[in-house]
């Protein structure tokens, strides 16, 4: 039985495009798809081609990330990337010199959408605690939303190839900085200030959490997982006392 074609909403579409088209020709081109079974029929030569370029670019993306979920980084071909996507193998080399070429591409646009989902988060709360919790809930429900993006990010991306693990390093770096930089913010000028590798730890120890738990196809739970996040994260700070707190929160 052939593997099922990836789908991509109008929101989805909305979100990866951007403002580049219309809303009516992205809602077109979603409408097209979803009746063609994941391909291009004919009236979509009524669509502006780099608007239909890219929307079959996107298929190749989210096909590369529900490929590599499937079957891991090493042993997927780009075959099996053009049986979830749906398109031809001469579209692929359009848009990709290589399986590695599109991963990381794919890697790319999952880090960009989880960076702006938290990033987002952090803006709300009144402290630092509030705005990490409000980060890591979203983090959270990326993963369980998302596994297949999850599983690119944080399992694969680990062994895909050298480039892909230095994406990986940097993502990494950039959340510890965020969180360093929160911290910091707040801490009194009379206390010393906090090591960055504190930081450093925390999202290391987050993330090889998160790997076991994608390792293992226990994604959909995940949220659960927040008081137990931010009483390690709030532990090297503020201390035991401070941190229990964190454990009596509720899950909304």
């Amino acid at each position: 039985m052939p593997p099922d074609r990836v789908e991509l909403s109008h929101e989805m579409l909305a979100a990866a495009l951007g403002d580049s088209w219309s809303q009516a020709d992205v809602s077109a081109a979603a409408e097209l798809l979803s009746g063609g079974e994941g391909q291009f029929p004919s009236g979509i030569r009524s669509l502006p081609s780099d608007l239909v370029s890219a929307v079959q670019r996107e298929r190749l993306l989210a096909a590369m990330l529900r490929a590599t979920a499937e079957i891991g980084y090493r042993e997927v071909s780009v075959q099996d990337v053009l049986e979830r996507a749906g398109v031809s193998r001469p579209t692929f080399y359009e848009h990709f010199d290589n399986k590695e070429d599109c991963f990381l591409a794919a890697f790319d646009s999952a880090a960009n959408r989880l960076r702006g989902r938290i990033e987002r988060a952090f803006g709300e709360g009144e402290n630092w605690r509030e705005r990490l919790r409000s980060g890591l809930d979203e983090l959270l429900s990326f993963v369980a939303e998302d596994p297949d993006a999850a599983m690119s990010l944080i399992v694969d991306g680990r062994a895909a190839c050298p480039e892909a693990l230095a994406r990986r390093d940097e993502l990494l770096d950039h959340f510890a900085s965020c969180l360093d930089t929160q911290v910091r913010s707040e801490t009194p000028a009379s206390e010393p200030a906090p090591t960055a590798i504190a930081a450093a730890g925390i999202v290391g120890g987050i993330e090889a959490l998160l790997y076991s738990r994608l390792n293992r196809g226990e994604a959909d739970d995940v949220r659960s997982l927040l008081p137990s996040l931010m009483y390690f994260a709030v532990l090297p700070y503020e201390g035991h006392e401070a941190a229990s707190e964190e454990l009596l929160a509720t899950v909304s």
